[in-house]
């Protein structure tokens, strides 16, 4: 990789234009850089270093060195086999652009190498998070605001993320299940196994899939400064009565796809490309980054292999 790649775009919840240019580097790993902050340090894109998974995406770095809503771009840099650069931003919230992962996969284009081997980490033995591990930390009104949301949405709190010891490559299992009817039950199941056939099946049936919230979040969201740079483009909008959406849908199960790239995103923080079985149940940034904590803590749960 030689080039530097520049764009530009909205942040889907400060609704401000950042400006990014990825530059290839020497050094080993993804690393983002506030170039609108003074005297401050790379900021390393993994699990250990995401602070706050409460704006419903995956956000690195203390305040203020910290850059938001990373996990579409990071899915992106995965599928493109890229693991060594530099991304350099003015501001604190990452550009959403479609809202999902494909025009960040073509943006990259001329710095992708799929032939490079990105370091192995092989699951050794299971590996399981919880919602309710995540709501017992919840301050006390957190939790009640959580219990009235699941009132009103129908929603019980009883998603896992497992990860599993497994040889096919990542292979992704992931369900989720809503109240709406426009969503109810969705499951979609995807391998990567770095082939080209891997690839293009998630660059042409996953990598466009939308985030999605319903129309009465939104408002909620945008009377607290969130959600303002959302539009009909890169969200798709769950009507009133859940039954129904305000724009196009690509596909039925969009919104289970989306989660989907979430997930690649989340997991690529581990520093490489997860070797074994990954089962996610109505799962979360939240427990995504728990499952790696958990992962991680002990060496006997997984083993490095270097390419």
């Amino acid at each position: 990789m030689k080039k530097n790649v520049q764009f530009s775009g909205i942040g889907i919840h400060s609704g401000v234009v950042t400006n990014v240019s990825v530059k290839p580097s020497k050094k080993k790993g993804i690393f983002f850089l506030r170039t609108d902050l003074s005297n401050v340090d790379l900021i390393p894109a993994t699990w250990d270093n995401v602070q706050n998974t409460g704006l419903m995406s995956t956000s690195i770095g203390v305040y203020p060195n910290q850059v938001q809503t990373i996990e579409h771009f990071m899915a992106a840099l995965f599928i493109c086999g890229i693991d060594s650069v530099i991304v350099e931003i003015d501001g604190p919230e990452f550009p959403i652009l479609d809202g999902g992962a494909k025009s960040f996969i073509e943006i990259l284009q001329p710095i992708t190498n799929v032939k490079n081997k990105i370091k192995k980490i092989i699951v050794k033995k299971e590996i399981i998070a919880t919602r309710q591990e995540i709501i017992k930390k919840m301050p006390t009104l957190k939790r009640i605001a959580l219990w009235f949301h699941g009132l009103k949405t129908g929603r019980k709190e009883d998603g896992f993320v497992k990860l599993s010891p497994g040889k096919l490559g990542f292979s992704m299992d992931i369900t989720l299940d809503y109240p709406d009817k426009i969503i109810g039950v969705q499951k979609t199941k995807f391998v990567f196994n770095e082939t080209d056939k891997a690839r293009t099946i998630f660059i042409k049936t996953i990598a466009k899939s939308r985030t999605f919230g319903r129309i009465w979040e939104w408002e909620y969201l945008k009377k607290r400064k969130m959600g303002l740079g959302a539009n009909e483009n890169n969200v798709i909008a769950i009507n009133e009565t859940g039954d129904g959406v305000l724009n196009n849908l690509y596909f039925p199960d969009e919104f289970v796809r989306h989660k989907l790239i979430d997930a690649l995103g989340d997991f690529y923080t581990s520093g490489g490309m997860i070797v074994g079985n990954l089962k996610s149940v109505k799962g979360s940034h939240a427990l995504n980054n728990l499952v790696l904590r958990k992962l991680f803590a002990n060496p006997s749960n997984y083993e490095i292999k270097e390419e």
